[in-house]
């Protein structure tokens, strides 16, 4: 089947969309691509028939996302603080203590140590200009070298060690010798400040959606479903004297532009004619996505709060989660326990066979939370890094050398190749609220250019 339209947009997940309510509230004709049977990308609610669900994907927002607020109060989407009362976890040298607050309790050396080495990232994040990172003035020493090899240097005890790697492996979904020093300050900047991406209260935690994340999703692609296909795979992308020819099984669009909002490791199967230029190529192969899976058990009631905990832990490496929240609803009508399971944990954890996954997973939170957290009335894991069309969450991630060589080679349009993703905005890149900011962008850009 052959169509034409001005605009393709591939990809719906809330780059995709954004890009599309822009060109819907412009009057631009446009068809939306997507290869799931669903909206939201790398956000997705997993519903049950008994009313209740989960998020296995993107699920908060908070302070300087603009946008997301916005998109939420423009369709009606009501939002809800991140359960954040009681009594904190860490688990470390095998001792489980209890907290409040951001930092936890632990011998005095190791308290100052973290201090120092959260401060020292920040300092240094506040120098990067976010439309240009590898202008720094220390941008290429900082490229040269990994965010574990700062993190070594400068974590003086082994507890401080535990602790701030736990946090900025959740921070960064990966390996901290997998990502490159300027793009760990990058991250930090873009996303307002360190603490912002740690925190709960006024933190890139702070709120949640009520009735999930892809319900949002949901309302923003409501206005133009008929423009929206779903179940649609794109494997080429031809230039032609005539403009852009979008291909995929059973399907052909002849378009003047394209609006390219996918993964940079799902961009890598599609075969454009003629090729990308070397620059984008090479950023593309470059980045690897960070390895996440989400690990959670529903309960009747989130007990835990009874017994005076908040839900969160933060534990060393000898577990199989680096971090665990209260992820319940909003009225708490029934209690969600989740865990991330991050880079080198989910590789091993996601090696198993799902039944002893469960028992592994509820044994541990049987651990922080007693005998009642062994009591799951459904047990769900899911890991990004399989999932055929995400390949990693959160994000893209530069390793070392990256930005200093590629520079913004990803953002750059490419003839009437236009591209949109968290990993081309500078701002709360690698979050949904970057995600819309890069779909705005992109689709602004496709107006201004054929204006």
């Amino acid at each position: 089947m052959s169509t034409h339209t001005h605009t393709v947009i591939i990809g719906a997940g809330f780059s995709g969309l954004a890009a599309a309510r822009i060109l819907k509230q412009h009057g631009r004709p446009f068809i939306l691509l997507e290869a799931r049977d669903r909206l939201g990308g790398r956000t997705y609610t997993r519903r049950f028939e008994d009313g209740k669900y989960v998020d296995l994907g993107g699920q908060w927002i908070g302070p300087t996302q603009d946008r997301m607020y916005a998109l939420a109060r423009e369709n009606g989407v009501e939002w809800y603080p991140t359960y954040n009362q009681g009594e904190n976890i860490l688990d470390l040298n095998n001792r489980i203590r209890s907290y409040t607050g951001l930092i936890p309790r632990m011998d005095l050396p190791s308290l100052i140590n973290i201090d120092q080495v959260l401060r020292r990232l920040e300092s240094m994040a506040k120098s990067i200009p976010l439309d240009s990172p590898w202008k720094a003035s220390k941008a290429r020493a900082w490229d040269s070298i990994s965010l574990a090899t700062f993190v070594r240097k400068n974590c003086f005890t082994r507890n401080c060690y535990k602790v701030v790697r736990a946090g900025l492996e959740t921070v960064y979904a990966c390996e901290l010798n997998e990502v490159s020093l300027l793009h760990a300050l990058f991250y930090i900047r873009s996303g307002t400040s360190l603490n912002t991406l740690l925190s709960i209260e006024n933190g890139a935690q702070q709120h949640r959606i009520k009735g999930g994340m892809q319900h949002l999703a949901e309302k923003i692609g409501e206005p133009f479903q008929e423009e929206t296909r779903l179940n649609h795979v794109v494997n080429k992308i031809i230039t032609t004297s005539e403009g852009m020819l979008v291909e995929g099984h059973g399907f052909s669009i002849t378009a003047k532009n394209v609006i390219l909002a996918l993964p940079p490791s799902v961009v890598r199967d599609i075969r454009f004619e003629p090729g990308l230029p070397l620059f984008k190529t090479q950023a593309l192969d470059k980045l690897s996505m960070g390895i996440v899976g989400k690990v959670i058990g529903v309960y009747e009631t989130p007990f835990w709060r009874a017994y005076g905990f908040s839900g969160q832990v933060v534990a060393d490496d000898h577990g199989p989660f680096q971090t665990l929240f209260d992820s319940s609803p909003a009225d708490g009508s029934y209690g969600v326990l989740l865990a991330f399971c991050i880079a080198n944990r989910a590789r091993n954890f996601f090696a198993k066979p799902e039944v002893e996954r469960q028992v592994l997973a509820l044994e541990w939170f049987s651990k922080y939370f007693g005998e009642q957290a062994a009591n799951a009335l459904k047990y769900i894991d899911y890991s990004w890094a399989t999932d055929a069309w995400s390949r990693g969450c959160y994000a893209g991630i530069y390793p070392t050398g990256a930005w200093t060589n590629f520079r913004g080679a990803l953002a750059k349009s490419t003839g009437q190749i236009y591209w949109a993703g968290t990993e081309t905005s500078d701002v709360w890149y690698g979050y949904i609220e970057g995600a819309v900011r890069a779909g705005e962008r992109a689709a602004l850009e496709t107006i201004r250019q054929s204006s």
